[in-house]
């Protein structure tokens, strides 16, 4: 599995996709942290990760869009299947490389939050909420990525049917007011990310969103091995 991240990881930075995509996160938070600073008020930094939140999920179909796809159009995932590596480890080594960018990414967010905090007393436990809520829920939309790229060998396809998953999960909770069932609206919050999601941007660290992410990202990397294996057999 090592060698299967490592591998991913580089190829992230050996085409511009890797760049871009830190480039641009980092451009818009940088935006949106100048005019915190223009503000004059700490208390703006929690609006920046609330607004950022929907850009981030918007631009991780461009990270996972490529994982398989990409092998399979060029042929070179033959050369993955035959490779004596588990499919488990397969499908987790991509995930992690995509990953790993990802929170390369969010992680370069919190400087401009420290800078901030030299001459200021921002709420640390709603930033490290937002920050953490931010990687879970990014890595179970990139384990759906990651899923999908394995079903086709269109990147285009991958990018635009993740970015509709996506779109679904941040809007899913709002189905509720369209639903008058009590059972289908408990369903309808308990598969919503968004609702998931809350607690951690007023500083909650909820352990049942935790364990609901961690779960997602599983549930997700099975079914890509699963895939990958039925792939090797035929």
């Amino acid at each position: 599995m090592k060698a299967i991240t490592k591998r991913e990881f580089k190829a992230y930075f050996t085409s511009p996709i890797g760049y871009v995509f830190i480039a641009v996160i980092l451009a818009l938070y940088g935006y949106y942290f100048f005019q915190v600073l223009m503000l004059r008020s700490s208390s703006f930094i929690s609006s920046v990760y609330a607004t950022m939140f929907v850009w981030g999920m918007m631009f991780i179909p461009i990270l996972t869009m490529r994982t398989f796809s990409e092998e399979m159009k060029n042929k070179t995932d033959q050369a993955l299947l035959t490779a004596p590596v588990g499919v488990t480890a397969i499908a987790a080594g991509k995930f992690l490389a995509s990953f790993a960018v990802f929170a390369i990414a969010m992680t370069a967010t919190l400087i401009p939050v420290l800078i901030i905090g030299f001459f200021s007393a921002p709420s640390w436990p709603v930033i490290l909420g937002n920050y953490l809520g931010s990687l879970l829920y990014g890595a179970a939309m990139i384990a759906i990525g990651t899923y999908i790229s394995s079903l086709t060998q269109s990147q285009l396809v991958a990018a635009i049917s993740t970015f509709g998953i996506s779109i679904l999960l941040l809007v899913i909770d709002q189905l509720t007011s369209l639903v008058t069932d009590d059972f289908t609206v408990k369903i309808i919050n308990w598969l919503s990310f968004t609702t998931r999601y809350q607690p951690f941007t007023k500083g909650i660290l909820s352990i049942s969103s935790i364990v609901f992410f961690l779960s997602v990202i599983a549930v997700f990397i099975f079914l890509t091995a699963r895939r990958i294996e039925n792939k090797r057999w035929r």
